[in-house]
């Protein structure tokens, strides 16, 4: 089963500099157009070629526009062993409604 955070949730563990690894699988295209903060980019497509640069020993939060290709995402990697995966319910859609601030470029 998939876990899920709401945007507030995640909010508060990013104020209380809780260590975990967040991830946009959005397109580029649609990074241009904004980011969380402290976010990494990995498009859905290159999950598969990727998929070692995933820590086992952290949380790895996933997200996209409404939270549903990020929620496909942690399926398939739950299938491949990834137990500490979890979903930003509703997505980066979620987050702007809440009123959280959105980065203009990926953190490096």
């Amino acid at each position: 089963m998939v876990k899920e955070i709401d945007s507030r949730a995640l909010q508060a563990r990013m104020s209380a500099g809780d260590d975990f690894h967040l991830v946009d699988i959005r397109s580029a295209m649609e990074v241009e157009r904004g980011v969380l903060p402290q976010s990494s980019h990995l498009p859905m497509h290159l999950l598969p070629l990727r998929i070692n640069e995933f820590p086992m020993d952290k949380d790895v939060v996933l997200y996209c526009h409404s939270g549903a290709r990020s929620f496909h995402a942690c399926t398939y990697l739950l299938r491949q062993g990834f137990h500490n995966v979890i979903n930003l319910r509703g997505g980066i859609l979620d987050w702007v409604r809440n009123g959280f601030s959105v980065a203009k470029s990926i953190a490096v």
